[in-house]
């Protein structure tokens, strides 16, 4: 079928495992995939190889990962010619509240608004409080802010807040949007 660029950017591995799922996902529909850390990306990686791409990003403290915003923002021509979907993974997801979910479409709003990117589906997904790999200063900060968003301020735990279903969902939504666009 087609071959696939799954690209992401990780803080702690959330998104890395978010990342996987599609790419088992799409391989099991019988595309060609290929997943990268936006950290590791080759430099002399090809984009024209790929039919389309997948661009995935975790949520810092409101901020997508910063190599993710460079690539988006110097790509945008890339991306824009080709079937794109882009995933992004938050606390303000993990939680059904309009408000937070209304925070989290911003992050998406602005990195979208910025590099002047329309990617094909969007996904937004619950991510992850890590933190057992979070330095002092940063598991203050997170606790702080878990606390409005989620109430788990247990920094002795790790929570997942990822729904499997709805990545599914999002993914197998993606293949056949692209599916459709490689027969039509």
């Amino acid at each position: 079928m087609a071959p696939i660029l799954v690209l992401f950017g990780t803080g702690e591995g959330q998104t890395a495992k978010v990342a996987a799922r599609i790419e088992n996902t799409l391989l099991e529909r019988g595309h060609d995939v290929t997943t990268v850390d936006v950290e590791s990306l080759p430099a002399d990686l090809d984009f024209e190889t790929f039919d389309a791409i997948l661009v995935g990003s975790s949520i810092h403290i409101g901020k997508h990962h910063e190599a993710i915003r460079e690539f988006v923002d110097s790509n945008n021509e890339i991306l824009n010619v080709r079937p794109t979907g882009f995933f992004q993974l938050s606390l303000s997801s993990a939680v059904d509240e309009p408000e937070r979910q209304a925070e989290a479409a911003q992050y998406v709003d602005e990195l979208l608004e910025r590099s002047n990117w329309h990617p094909d589906k969007i996904g937004l997904f619950g991510g992850a409080l890590r933190y057992s790999k979070y330095g002092f200063l940063k598991r203050l900060l997170l606790k702080r802010i878990a606390k409005d968003a989620t109430g788990d301020v247990d920094t002795s735990r790790d929570y997942e807040y990822t729904d499997w279903d709805e990545v599914d969902a999002f993914t197998a939504d993606f293949a056949g949007f692209l599916e459709q666009r490689l027969d039509g």
